[in-house]
């Protein structure tokens, strides 16, 4: 059985709040009952086969302080100066602990205002145009978020996210929006430290297409991983120009994922030059699928998690 709870409770905030309630609920079994209500199977955390499966194991086995600062938006900005690569980050107009301390007046036309803590997508503001903002209607929305709870590791029960770091804004440059109303994003699946997969994902605010392509820029059989509860992946209609830095974005991608058995690091390129978006450690909390199904165990297969796995 595969339950669409998304389309039962659609209020994110309210979902979120229902996982803290069953916060006492301990790790192992909320995992499996999570995965059991998305998947419709059985978690086998024993000996797991497939991606989805061995990123459970991850959120439940595997500990690394590091992973804890990749999840906060400010302080993975040091992380990645930290490796050397500080000329990868989006260059950063301010950070601010109260929604009162942002001038409004003093910020640029167009600018793009997060959370620290946000995710999915969710809690970021792309301001094209500052003449079509009001003032109210921009601190109204960042109040809500700053307001919001805190996810923490109750969700999904995903360790990394269970840092301490207090929920701030940061208000960045806009890069690539100003020219397109897409900005296609460069999500590489590196095991071990060496990238395996870009996935490409396009067009997300008209008709998304998510694609996979090997090291060597031959688009793979295969589409994901999307939310089992989303909309079915879709492959683009043709495939994608291999980007002119994509070496580039490759080194980059193996440098910040040295020392952790899987990460997903998010890339941006935008007039030849690259811009770090996220580190992700459990895409989409192990819950998604790929087309077709094989290619679950296919990705498995890389993902090495011997170091940690049930005794």
């Amino acid at each position: 059985m595969i339950m669409n709870y998304r389309n039962i409770i659609k209020s994110r905030d309210l979902r979120i709040k229902i996982l803290s309630v069953l916060s006492w609920l301990p790790d192992r079994f909320m995992l499996r009952l999570q995965y059991w209500i998305q998947t419709g199977r059985k978690l086998n955390l024993k000996d797991p086969k497939r991606f989805t499966e061995k990123l459970q194991l991850y959120k439940l086995k595997y500990r690394n302080p590091d992973m804890l600062r990749c999840t906060d938006k400010y302080e993975v900005r040091k992380y990645v100066q930290e490796k050397g690569m500080g000329e990868f980050l989006v260059p950063l107009l301010g950070v601010y602990d109260r929604v009162d301390d942002i001038s409004f007046g003093d910020l640029p036309r167009q600018f793009v205002a997060k959370t620290t803590d946000g995710g999915g997508g969710n809690q970021v503001l792309v301001c094209r145009d500052k003449n079509l903002l009001s003032e109210d209607d921009f601190c109204n929305k960042l109040h809500g978020w700053m307001n919001m709870p805190k996810k923490g590791n109750q969700a999904g029960r995903e360790w990394a996210y269970n840092n301490h770091f207090p929920r701030r804004i940061l208000i960045e440059k806009m890069i690539g929006y100003e020219k397109t109303e897409d900005l296609p994003d460069y999500k590489f699946y590196c095991f071990d430290g060496k990238p395996k997969y870009c996935q490409l994902i396009q067009n997300r605010f008209t008709e998304e297409t998510i694609d996979f392509y090997d090291m060597d820029w031959k688009r793979m059989p295969f589409c994901g991983l999307n939310p089992i509860c989303g909309p079915a992946a879709k492959p683009a209609a043709k495939p994608a120009a291999k980007p002119q830095n994509f070496e580039k974005m490759k080194k980059g991608a193996e440098n910040l994922a040295m020392g952790y058995p899987f990460v997903r690091v998010d890339l941006y390129s935008v007039d030849e030059l690259v811009y770090f978006g996220e580190i992700t450690f459990y895409p989409a909390s192990g819950y998604g699928v790929f087309t077709p199904d094989e290619w679950d165990y296919e990705i498995g297969s890389y993902f090495d998690v011997s170091s940690f796995r049930e005794n």
